[in-house]
C-alpha cells in the first residue's frame, strides 16, 4: 500500500507559476502508474502562467476557491467540484477571482515530464 500525506508533501513553485505538490508521480514515488497527480495552489489575484503540455493531456479538478480557467480561446468560470479537461497542445492558464486560496489536483496522462512543458513568450 502506498499512501502519500499532503502535509509532509514538499511544495514547491512550479514553471507555471503554481504552488505543487506531487502527490504521486510513477518517476519519484515508484508507483506502478501511466500519470501523475499534483496538488495545485493559486492565491487570490494571482495566476498561473500561460503554458501548454505539448503531449500529455492534463485534468484540473477543483477543490476550493473560484477561478477563471483559459484554454486556447474559451474561458469559464469554475468552482469547487468541477473537472476540467485540458487536451494535449491546449494553450492554458487559471486565474484565482476569489478572495480564498484556489486549490485543485491536476491529473496528467502520461505522467508530467518538465521537457513536455514550455511557456507562451510574450507577444505569441
Amino acid at each position: 500500500m502506498f499512501i502519500k500525506d499532503l502535509a509532509k508533501c514538499p511544495a514547491f513553485t512550479a514553471l507555471d507559476n503554481t504552488h505543487l505538490c506531487e502527490l504521486m508521480h510513477p518517476s519519484q514515488d515508484g508507483v506502478n502508474i501511466p500519470y501523475s497527480i499534483a496538488f495545485a495552489e493559486v492565491m487570490p489575484g494571482e495566476s498561473s502562467l500561460i503554458h501548454r503540455l505539448k503531449t500529455s493531456s492534463e485534468v484540473y479538478f477543483i477543490l476550493d476557491g473560484v477561478g477563471e480557467m483559459h484554454i486556447d480561446e474559451e474561458q469559464a468560470q469554475v468552482s469547487p467540484g468541477q473537472a476540467i479537461f485540458i487536451a494535449p497542445g491546449s494553450w492554458q492558464f487559471i486565474r484565482n477571482i476569489g478572495s480564498a486560496d484556489l486549490r485543485f489536483l491536476c491529473i496528467v496522462y502520461p505522467k508530467w515530464h518538465a521537457d513536455d512543458e514550455e511557456l507562451r513568450e510574450a507577444g505569441m
